[in-house]
């Protein structure tokens, strides 16, 4: 279907006159006129459409929808309110007319919800006519300029087409009517919808999904952050059927979708029921490996589920055309003795699966290629995340009967799966092939009653490192970016790929702040009306964050802030005193910095300013308040660890070491002395310095298991003792020397002395 077509079948009626003209911008590139082809294309022809379309259409719309949207978010600001004024008091409780009340406001938020679906289409529709306005533009009348590229920017600067902005609104429209229903429909219980991920579905289990871009620069720190709390799930070589079976496996899709691409246009549209289907192998297809058949579907309320199993190569297009049943499989589970109601599922789940290609007459128009880092504990499923690199969709279709990409023979494209092409699959044509220019991360965990998810988890999805798109789906934008010509709805994150999606790690911090407290005020209004006490409303801001903000913190702040003015009063006041005893002191004014070299910055705590002396005074407390009597870290038993004790005694053993090495040489020294006074002195030196070490290290000793009972908070290491052994030994050692030295130099000159009289004695004889 043409799109002009569509956007006359789509148009909302109340705002007819506020689309996109798109007749007008087609006659402006004369694109239902024939004889007009002769005419060139002028500069004043260029300047009169892009005049039109950039100026006068793309303002027109992006500044009705802003005008809309901030229209309904008042409308859900004053319906809030309401709800808010309902909830039940000391004095007043809650009565008929609280449910009456609750009915209305129950009719005005279908009333919002229905308009913000209609500007969700108001906004796709026109996103879409001008991204193929654009591109006609380009096509026929684009031999000098461009202006396709210069679009997408221009939309994604007017927010046109971006869940970003529906996201709170929706958020608190889901708490709303959560609170009402469970006040008036109170038979039936449920939770909030939280839009931000997407549950699923799988063996039973109930498991939540979120999807985020990284950005290639973040991408290495992101996968560190993982790694600090799970492990890299190795896949084995039997499942992968890679050469290696520890490198992370490449994973090919080939998603279904008939001519019209039917089951694009719901998954878009998100109607319900919307299903997928693909066809997903590891490594390289000449390897014969495992191939998965997996049907998704989409309901209404968000949640999936998935329909898979496995099937051969050589009978796949033979299921594919719907003459195969499956009926090797279903005997050779026969013969392994297999339950009989796994052989009823998997035949019914293949049966199902084969009615809904046959009906939906769908075939291969996409693949989808790209390298898979998986992150999971063993034999732990309850946290999966993965991260795909390298992503890269492909044309498969066969669209184009007289230039297939596929052989309508076979299932899938033999030109690249024969000759093993990767990525970046530059021997094909690159106009069947988009490379997806971020990395998708997807974090699973499953829903235990009871249980939290990790806190690490919380973190990561809130840093700057990851860029939420909870929609995203790689099958939707491939078809988006490969077959634009034949879909006339695109997805909303097209126009998030012309922005930079890095942020500020300060300013992300302060966002996720404010949404985490906006979240935190609603639950609270709703907990407050139910009388409950929701998870979501136990929201703590941070010491750090701008949020954290009270009546008490303010006061604090200008009180600091009147003090402060205080202390520059008296600090005047005493200025002025002293220029009155000096004049010189006006060369010199009175400051702060103006203690450098005197005693105050050599001690701080010394000063005889006024409000030193008033600080050092005894502090009041308020009454009513008295000093505790014990420290709240010495409440409690006493628990001590064995190796702290250690510790001590182990000290006091190396004392204990040097004490009786000290002594031991004393002695020695003292026993050899015989009649030298100055060895005797000196072992008598030593004997004093070892017993002074001996007592040093049982003082500590003492000391320390004192300090370690008192649950003390002053640092056990004591300098003292150990330069005072060191210095009285090198003194002792240097005397030692001394006295040796000049004890030998005696004896040498008494030597010399009576060698000369012996000399003169002969002489005279």
């Amino acid at each position: 279907m043409r799109f002009g077509k569509t956007l006359r079948e789509s148009v909302y009626g109340p705002w007819r006159d506020e689309y996109i003209d798109y007749s007008k911008l087609k006659s402006m590139l004369r694109e239902n006129t024939s004889e007009d082809d002769d005419v060139p294309w002028s500069e004043e022809d260029e300047n009169r459409f892009c005049d039109e379309i950039f100026n006068v259409q793309l303002e027109k719309v992006s500044q009705f929808q802003a005008k809309t949207a901030a229209s309904l978010q008042q409308r859900a600001d004053a319906a809030f309110e309401k709800l808010r004024s309902l909830a039940p008091s000391d004095d007043k409780s809650k009565s008929d007319d609280t449910n009456s009340t609750l009915e209305e406001l129950r009719a005005e938020l279908d009333a919002i919800v229905n308009e913000v679906k209609e500007l969700k289409k108001y906004s796709s529709l026109n996103y879409t006519g001008f991204l193929k306005i654009a591109k006609k533009h380009d096509r026929r009348r684009g031999d000098r300029y461009k202006v396709r590229p210069m679009m997408r920017v221009s939309l994604s600067e007017h927010g046109l087409n971006s869940e970003q902005g529906y996201s709170p609104l929706l958020n608190k429209l889901s708490l709303m009517y959560y609170a009402i229903s469970q006040t008036l429909d109170t038979d039936k219980q449920q939770q909030p919808l939280d839009l931000d991920h997407q549950e699923e579905f799988h063996n039973g289990e109930h498991y939540t999904a979120h999807k985020f871009w990284v950005h290639p620069d973040n991408l290495l720190e992101v996968k560190t952050a993982i790694l600090r709390h799970l492990p890299a799930l190795i896949y084995s070589q039997q499942s992968a059927k890679e050469l290696d079976g520890n490198q992370d496996p490449k994973i090919t899709s080939l998603y279904f979708d008939n001519s019209k691409f039917d089951l694009y246009s719901r998954k878009v549209n998100r109607q319900k029921d919307a299903s997928s289907l693909r066809l997903r192998w590891y490594g390289q297809l000449s390897e014969k490996p495992d191939l998965m058949l997996e049907q998704k579907i989409i309901y209404e309320d968000g949640t999936s589920e998935e329909r898979k199993f496995n099937i051969k190569d050589k009978y796949t297009k033979q299921y594919l055309d719907g003459e195969y049943k499956m009926e090797k499989s279903i005997q050779k589970m026969e013969r392994q003795g297999q339950q009989n109601g796994s052989i009823d599922s998997f035949k019914t789940t293949a049966n199902e699966i084969q009615n809904f290609i046959v009906t939906n007459k769908l075939e291969p128009v996409l693949r989808a290629n790209y390298t898979r880092t998986a992150f999971q504990k063993p034999a732990d499923d309850r946290v999966r995340i993965s991260i795909d690199t390298d992503i890269a969709f492909i044309r498969e279709d066969t669209l184009d009967r007289d230039r297939p990409c596929r052989d309508p023979a076979e299932w899938h494209r033999t030109d690249i799966d024969n000759s093993n092409m990767t990525y970046p699959f530059k021997n094909i044509n690159q106009s069947e092939v988009s490379r997806f220019p971020y990395a998708v991360l997807e974090i699973k965990s499953k829903e235990e009653e009871g249980r939290k998810r990790p806190r690490w988890i919380d973190d990561l999805m809130a840093s700057h490192l990851v860029y939420a798109t909870p929609k995203f789906s790689k099958f939707v934008h491939g078809v988006a970016s490969l077959f634009e010509d034949y879909v006339n709805n695109l997805p909303f994150w097209l126009s998030d790929l012309e922005t930079d999606i890095r942020k500020d790690p300060h300013r992300a911090h302060e966002e996720e702040e404010q949404r985490r407290a906006r979240q935190a005020e609603d639950a609270q209004v709703v907990d407050t009306l139910l009388g409950t006490s929701l998870k979501r409303g136990s929201y703590k801001p941070l010491a750090s964050s701008p949020i954290a903000k009270s009546y008490l913190s303010e006061r604090a702040a200008s009180e600091a802030r009147s003090r402060s003015a205080r202390r520059a009063e008296e600090a005047s006041e005493i200025a002025g005193e002293a220029d009155d005893e000096d004049e010189d002191a006006d060369a010199e004014p009175l400051d702060v910095k103006r203690s450098y070299g005197t005693l105050t910055s050599v001690f701080p705590g010394f000063s005889l300013s006024r409000y030193a002396r008033n600080k050092r005074q005894k502090e009041q407390l308020p009454e009513g308040v008295t000093k505790p009597d014990v420290w709240l870290k010495n409440a409690g038993p006493l628990r001590i660890e064995p190796k702290v004790w250690l510790a001590n005694e182990r000290t006091f053993l190396k004392w204990q070491h040097i004490c009786v090495l000290l002594g031991s040489l004393a002695l020695g020294l003292y026993t050899a002395a015989g009649q030298n006074f100055v060895a005797e002195c000196m072992g008598i030196a030593f004997i004093a310095i070892a017993v002074s070490a001996g007592l040093w290290g049982n003082l500590m000793l003492r000391r320390r298991r004192a300090m370690i009972l008192e649950r003390s908070g002053k640092d056990f290491d004591n300098m003292i003792g150990p330069l005072a052994v060191s210095v009285a030994l090198m003194i002792a050692l240097i005397l030692n020397f001394v006295f040796a030295y000049r004890n030998a130099l005696g004896k040498f000159d008494k030597a010399i002395h009576n060698q000369t009289e012996a000399i003169f004695v002969s002489e005279l004889l």
